[in-house]
């Protein structure tokens, strides 16, 4: 799928707007040379082979042209997907695949302080966000990477080069990078039973730019026939730079048309190691959901 990178070490620099630099520097490389294959074929398989997953998160998104920031904890079980998170504010979310008829527990943290129970896929839950909360960890990076039957063009998927090496949390880490110039919202008529979910996947470009460049509602079925303008593709450029021993990512960023479109960086990862079951309750001692 992807195009081999025989160049390693690159001496690089890409200072993104409204985000910190990310720099290549020809250095002591991560670990022994490794292709562009071998680099997001290992990536794949650390995400696909996750059965636990703490971590904590910083998040950036542009949101009505202000870049946001939260910083949140995560607790994953997957294989049933459970999802427990909880922000700087005190906002926390519990999903549990099968419990709650499909629905979120929200403690808003703010007033009436009562738990909710919200649709993680409904416009509550995600307004001023790019993701669900079901997209927790490192699904917005499967994402970007993956192919399906939909997919009208594949050359953003095979954008994605390995480019050398860059220092994160004081570690050295590969950097695969995708440079997509062509970059550009384009013209889409709507088929019959067209949704903003099957638009984003037969771009690759994600929900939040179709929702926000069309003043659609999230959720919302689109006529057969109307013109929409979509991102053909997720981004311009895209970096991930991600851990040599566990081979996740440690930072996933985005720019745009417009400068960065978002940015997230994982640290205090612990992965597969077991998370009680308990954990993943709303009596879960120290929760106040």
């Amino acid at each position: 799928m992807f195009a081999n990178f025989a160049s390693s070490c690159l001496a690089l620099r890409w200072v993104a707007p409204l985000a910190s630099a990310i720099v290549l520097v020809a250095a002591t490389p991560a670990a022994a040379p490794i292709t562009t294959e071998q680099l997001t074929a290992r990536m794949g398989a650390a995400i696909e082979g996750l059965k636990y997953l703490r971590c904590t998160v910083k998040a950036q998104e542009r949101i009505e042209g202000s870049i946001r920031q939260a910083r949140s904890i995560m607790k994953i079980s997957y294989k049933p997907l459970r999802i427990y998170i909880k922000n700087q504010k005190g906002v926390e979310v519990l999903w549990v695949a099968g419990q709650n008829s499909g629905d979120a527990w929200v403690n808003p943290a703010a007033f009436p302080y009562v738990t909710l129970s919200l649709d993680p896929n409904a416009k509550l839950m995600r307004n001023n966000q790019h993701h669900t909360v079901l997209q927790a960890g490192f699904g917005t990076i499967s994402d970007l990477l993956r192919t399906t039957g939909l997919r009208q063009d594949m050359s953003f998927s095979r954008s994605f080069k390995y480019v050398g090496d860059s220092t994160v949390q004081g570690r050295p880490n590969y950097v695969l990078r995708a440079d997509y110039p062509q970059f550009r919202y384009v013209s889409y008529k709507a088929g019959a039973n067209e949704t903003i979910a099957s638009v984003a996947e037969r771009f690759g470009c994600g929900e939040f730019r179709i929702i926000e460049r069309n003043g659609l509602t999230i959720g919302e079925k689109i006529p057969a026939g109307k013109v929409l303008q979509v991102p053909n593709a997720y981004g311009r450029r895209t970096i991930v730079c991600i851990d040599p021993k566990t081979y996740l990512p440690t930072v996933v960023q985005v720019n745009d048309d417009k400068g960065l479109f978002e940015k997230f960086d994982f640290s205090d990862v612990v992965s597969n190691q077991p998370i009680p079951a308990e954990e993943f309750s709303k009596d879960y001692k120290g929760y106040k959901l």
